[in-house]
């Protein structure tokens, strides 16, 4: 199963069950994932992992 289908299962579970407001949660998760992968080999990675 490629990505592509994978997001646009949940897009129309959203769209069809009216469950909007998962939407802000996902992103928040993606943009939190985002920040962690694109940190790992930066000297920044030790302050946000401190975070957490």
């Amino acid at each position: 199963m490629s990505k592509i289908s994978i997001i646009g299962e949940l897009w129309s579970f959203l769209r069809v069950r009216k469950k909007w407001w998962l939407a802000p949660i996902i992103v928040f998760l993606i943009l939190l994932g985002a920040l962690i992968v694109f940190t790992q080999g930066s000297a920044l990675a030790p302050f946000i992992y401190a975070l957490f």
